[in-house]
Order: C-alpha cells, then sequence, then structure tokens
C-alpha cells in the first residue's frame, strides 16, 4: 500500500470517528425529562406516574389519599379520600442544572404547572355530620422535584385554584407533596 493512500484512509477513519462520537456527547449534555417513570407516595399513600411529552415537558398523573379535618359545633370528624391529580409540567430549569453540574435525572427540576385534581366522595363521612361530595379544582402550579440517592423523592407543588364542589365554586390553595422512591433505573 502507497505512503500516500495509508495516509487519506488515517483522515478518513479519524473523520468518521469524530462524525460519529462528536454529536453523541453533545446530545449527552443536553438535559432531557425521563422518557416516563414511575413513583410510590409513602406520605400519602399512592402511586404516580409522569409521562415525558417533550424535553422539557410531561404529564403527570397520581392517584393517591387524602385526609381531612373538620370541627364544628356537632363535634370533631375525620374524613378520608380518595384523589386524582393530573398536571402538565413544565421543567423551566434543566439547562441551567446541568450546566451548574447538579443532577437533572428522574426529573429533578423546577417546574411550572397546571394542575386538576379531583377529590371523589370521602369513604367514612357521617353524613348527619357533615355532608361528603366530590369535588374538582383546577388550578395553576409552581413547584420542584428532587430524586437523591437510592431514588429517593421529594415533590412538592403550589398554588391558588379554583374548586368546584355540587353547586358552590371558591378560590382555594392547592398544596401537592409526594415523599417517596422512584421504581427503576
Amino acid at each position: 500500500m502507497p505512503l500516500k493512500n495509508f495516509k487519506n484512509s488515517k483522515t478518513f477513519i479519524l473523520a468518521a470517528f469524530m462524525a460519529l462520537t462528536i454529536p453523541n456527547s453533545f446530545a449527552q449534555n443536553i438535559p432531557s425529562v425521563a422518557k416516563s417513570q414511575f413513583k410510590i407516595n409513602v406520605l400519602l399513600p399512592g402511586l404516580v406516574y409522569e409521562y415525558g411529552l417533550s424535553s422539557k415537558n410531561t404529564l403527570y398523573t397520581e392517584i393517591s389519599s387524602g385526609y381531612g379535618y373538620t370541627s364544628n359545633m356537632f363535634g370533631n370528624t375525620w374524613s378520608f379520600y380518595p384523589y386524582l391529580d393530573t398536571q402538565f409540567r413544565h421543567y423551566y430549569n434543566l439547562d441551567k442544572r446541568a450546566a451548574n453540574n447538579k443532577t437533572t435525572a428522574h426529573n429533578t427540576g423546577s417546574f411550572v404547572a397546571l394542575m386538576g385534581v379531583y377529590n371523589f366522595k370521602s369513604i367514612n363521612s357521617n353524613k348527619n355530620f357533615l355532608p361528603s361530595q366530590s369535588s374538582f379544582t383546577l388550578a395553576p402550579a409552581w413547584g420542584f422535584q428532587r430524586t437523591y440517592n437510592k431514588n429517593f423523592n421529594l415533590d412538592l407543588s403550589a398554588g391558588i385554584g379554583y374548586n368546584f364542589q355540587g353547586s358552590d365554586s371558591n378560590v382555594i390553595p392547592v398544596i401537592n407533596f409526594t415523599l417517596g422512591w422512584v421504581i427503576g433505573k
């Protein structure tokens, strides 16, 4: 093989290697939400599924349990009710976290969201004391999610929403707090 062809083939191999590896190394530095993840909420027992719609947006769905306490002139009572929380989330600071060498794994970042929360009718309400009704709340929210060692997860979102319950409606604070684990990798 002449020396000239050897030099051209080395240049070709080097160029091909760079063309294949450089774009992949840049792509790894672009932060993105997880394509999908399951979580267990142990604070208020429930399950969470978050599906990545694009590199910064997710659809968050949680089925969990809620508790309420009511006191009036007839006495005190606790109520237990299941609820469904669905959020469209936009993670706005993933690039900044990655630039500061902070993790973005398991959707670790801050977000803005539009929440829709459906509270089912209470399972254990005393109808003579306090009638139980289901309700629906729609709210813009801000929040953050952090996943630590061994997939321990903390998720908090809060906002002001409009609640519809029977024929009544009013403005209420909305807070969602989960503490648990991400299942899987």
